[in-house]
């Protein structure tokens, strides 16, 4: 890699720039057609492994432009298809994720969702335009592609169901082989935000990632995210004799506390952790003292082996509580994604791409977040860079966090995520020759 940060840096600037133009001008053109499609898939959302209407509009653009390298069905509504440039190389991937959220849109716009309860409120419908984007731009200028570049349209990026058992979404996209046939060299991946908090900044402010720039994260950039259901066994009593049963709910309460001791007192303050419990179950009647408390709640870590410690450590207190006691317990621990960690020699040769394509102060370093995202297994097999497109707008009224229902983009936005994705495609290709 060290290699390649050389050889980008030996790159004429007026060829790059040059090509960048070109670029420009092509994404002025394709833009009216981009927004359609952004709010036709914005207007039909998905939930995830539900993504059939959303993986056809994506497999009939791909063949209208051209395409003929496609698969789809891949990991139950994937598509991926590889672009051949005119001269020989390495390959490159580039990802996006097609899935909505289970949220009942509240914005009033003539492309809000006409599947009610369902909402793109992740920005999911901007990621997969904007792939269509850079897919169109290559094919038309496939004079500047050297090597090929692989397109992997991903179905269930978003949370697994507790009761679900398989492979889900990325995971289950790389067991299919998709990192495969041709292997790409690096794969990149963005993703539509609109709040976020600068790295250096330290105030409660609210930030925002405005459409024509671009936060990046070096190293980390989000965690280990993992869920955990706790069975409490008591015994049930009349609520008067409490002492003839055993409290499964009080059992809980002291369990609840020292879960969170184990991030204030129990393990290095420096390593980032978050002990939530977001669920709570237990007790039949206000008289019973209760026999059985469920609880679920999520753990996210940075570390695989501090993970691992994390896990063990929850084993020992809820097994020394409930012993004394008298009650029992049983914990369910899932590992979902594993943390997203941006490789630093992939970061530091992409960034000049982006601040040549959108200018020094647009290109902005975000401090790492607690979310979890499975672009991570994609990263696991080859270097990966996942980094932030900005769709902020003030005065349009686009503020809002993701996952909620008055999420939206500025659509200006997409031409930033076309424009460096691609550039930044070329510009690795060209490096790797």
């Amino acid at each position: 890699m060290k290699h390649l940060f050389l050889l980008l840096l030996s790159i004429p600037l007026n060829a790059a720039e040059t090509r960048d133009a070109a670029f420009q001008k092509s994404i002025e053109q394709m833009f009216p057609r981009l927004v359609e499609i952004r709010r036709d898939i914005h207007m039909h959302p998905e939930l995830p492994n539900e993504e059939v209407r959303t993986s056809k509009l994506v497999a009939d653009r791909l063949k209208e432009l051209g395409f003929t390298d496609i698969k789809t069905g891949v990991a139950k509504h994937g598509v991926v298809a590889v672009l051949k440039g005119t001269q020989d190389g390495p390959c490159v991937a580039v990802r996006a994720d097609m899935d909505a959220l289970p949220i009942k849109e509240l914005r009033s716009t003539p492309y809000r969702s006409q599947n009610p309860g369902v909402m793109h409120a992740c920005g999911h419908d901007v990621h997969t335009t904007c792939a269509l984007g850079v897919a169109e731009l290559l094919m038309r200028h496939r004079d500047k592609v050297k090597g090929s570049v692989k397109f992997l349209f991903q179905p269930a990026e978003e949370a697994m169901p507790a009761t679900y058992k398989g492979d889900w979404g990325a995971k289950l996209m790389v067991a299919e082989g998709v990192m495969e046939n041709p292997k790409p060299a690096a794969v990149f991946g963005l993703h539509t935000t609109a709040v976020v908090q600068p790295a250096g900044i330290t105030d409660d402010g609210v930030h925002y990632l405005k459409a024509g720039q671009i936060g990046y994260t070096p190293g980390y950039d989000n965690a280990n995210s993992d869920r955990f259901h706790i069975t409490i066994h008591g015994k049930m009593a009349h609520g008067s004799t409490p002492h003839k049963g055993v409290d499964a709910i009080a059992v809980a309460a002291e369990a609840i506390m020292a879960l969170q001791m184990i991030k204030s007192r129990q393990t290095n303050t420096r390593q980032p952790l978050v002990i939530s419990i977001g669920m709570i179950s237990g007790g039949d009647r206000e008289n019973i003292i209760a026999e059985k408390v469920e609880l679920g709640g999520t753990v996210r870590t940075y570390d695989a082996a501090f993970r691992d410690g994390i896990i063990e450590q929850m084993e020992r207190i809820l097994k020394g509580i409930t012993s004394a006691h008298g009650a029992t317990y049983e914990m369910e621990y899932r590992k979902t994604y594993p943390s997203i960690h941006n490789d630093q020699k992939l970061v530091d040769v992409t960034l000049p791409v982006f601040r040549r394509v959108v200018g020094e102060k647009n290109v902005i370093e975000l401090i790492p977040g607690m979310g979890g995202e499975d672009f991570s297994f994609f990263a696991q097999v080859v270097p990966g860079f996942y980094f932030r497109l900005g769709v902020a707008n003030e005065e349009k009224g686009m503020t809002y966090g993701g996952h909620t229902p008055m999420y939206d983009c500025d659509e200006q936005s997409i031409k930033t995520g076309v424009a460096v994705m691609a550039a930044a495609v070329c510009d690795f290709l060209d490096a790797s020759r």
